[in-house]
């Protein structure tokens, strides 16, 4: 597993040396892009726009438009706008993790310390299980400043990126429905939720589409192939089409959306 970060969590006046490594990896299948004529691989270039030749990696360098003038930007310039966060993930606060809405959360990375770092690493790691607190701080990765929370989960100190408030659209943009809802299809709709309230357990759910679009590649491979099934989906309309749905899902006659 390869590191994506160098640093340190500080934490008060203690610094904690650490790698991040992404605490997450893709499930879907890695499919190529292919010319529809001969199925060749389609590859991207890096072209100059004035030259039309390709430009290698090495030769590439980052630039802002600032009244039609590029000013090109070096490694150090990034370090300068930050050096402290381009090092040091800084915890300001510490905060319930309950209190942060799910839609911020962005991307979770592994924090393992640093030889000279494992004492204080454990500390932080048991006094955030004790008192179930996360840590709130912010750092540069790659050349953009994150938000984000520092938890302990099980062993292992995870920073999870989190989105700024900035980032997130106001639901007002969306046409929003209005609540009209009749006493006996929300006491109907809450008896269901019941019905089928869980405790969570991760480990129950698989990515099962990636697990069948393998199984048709297979049969394709070797020219066979069943047919699409259509699949239609049914709206309900009539507030006693809603009401009767309601009813059959309690009684046990659920059908799985389609």
């Amino acid at each position: 597993m390869k590191s994506i970060w160098t640093g340190a969590i500080g934490f008060g006046l203690v610094n904690i040396p650490i790698k991040l490594y992404s605490a997450v990896s893709a499930s879907e299948i890695d499919l190529d892009m292919l010319d529809k004529k001969d199925h060749a691989r389609v590859k991207f270039k890096r072209v100059n726009e004035r030259t039309g030749k390709e430009v290698l990696w090495a030769n590439i360098v980052k630039g802002y438009n600032v009244n039609d003038k590029y000013v090109v930007l070096e490694e150090e310039d990034f370090a300068r706008a930050a050096p402290e966060k381009s090092r040091i993930i800084e915890i300001t606060g510490f905060i319930k993790e309950a209190e942060v809405n799910s839609i911020y959360y962005e991307m979770p990375y592994y924090a393992f310390p640093e030889k000279n770092g494992n004492k204080a690493y454990a500390l932080l790691r048991d006094a955030l299980k004790k008192e179930g607190k996360a840590g709130l701080g912010s750092f540069v990765l790659r050349t953009r400043e994150n938000l984000c929370l520092i938890k302990a989960d099980q062993d292992v100190i995870v920073v999870n990126r989190i989105r700024f408030a900035e980032e997130i659209r106001k639901p007002e943009e969306l046409k929003i429905p209005a609540s009209v809802n009749k006493p006996a299809e929300m006491k109907m709709a809450i008896a269901l939720i019941n019905q089928l309230t869980t405790k969570f357990d991760i480990a129950k759910y698989k990515d099962t589409y990636t697990e069948k679009l393998l199984k048709i590649i297979q049969a394709k491979s070797k020219g066979k192939l069943k047919p699409v099934p259509q699949m239609k989906v049914v709206h309900s309309t009539a507030s006693d089409d809603l009401m009767s749905q309601l009813k059959a899902s309690l009684g046990g006659h659920r059908k799985k959306a389609s």
